[in-house]
């Protein structure tokens, strides 16, 4: 059973930067996953922002974060990074990892997602 904790959170003004790190345990040595990152706002559903497949580092993002979040992975660490840049109030929220395995098909739903980490709080100010 795979196991993701989160890390980085922290609080920054607009326009400042955060790397967040999601370290997977568990997982098989072949690390065939799908890596999610997904945000909740206060009062808001929880939505997908980028994901990453570990075997072969294709991504895709939201468009609200396309330019300024970058997912990646170092797969010898089982570890996925989102490097945030110019950060905006709106980007407030607890950011979630997730995962899947591989399994031919690209999920950006969270109910499609086995595994999740606990959440690290995320705040921006003006």
């Amino acid at each position: 059973q795979a196991q993701l904790v989160e890390s980085g959170g922290g609080s920054v003004q607009a326009g400042g930067s955060l790397r967040l790190s999601c370290a997977a345990s568990g997982v098989t040595s072949a690390y065939p996953y799908v890596i999610a990152w997904f945000r909740q706002a206060p009062g808001k559903e929880r939505e997908f922002l980028a994901l990453i497949r570990t075997s072969s580092g294709y991504t895709y993002y939201a468009d609200s974060v396309l330019g300024r979040f970058i997912i990646s992975g170092d797969n010898a660490q089982h570890t996925v990074y989102l490097q945030m840049r110019n950060l905006k109030p709106e980007d407030t929220g607890v950011y979630y990892c997730a995962g899947h395995l591989w399994a031919g098909t690209y999920y950006y739903d969270r109910a499609r997602y086995d595994y999740w980490g606990q959440g690290t709080q995320v705040t921006v100010s003006s």
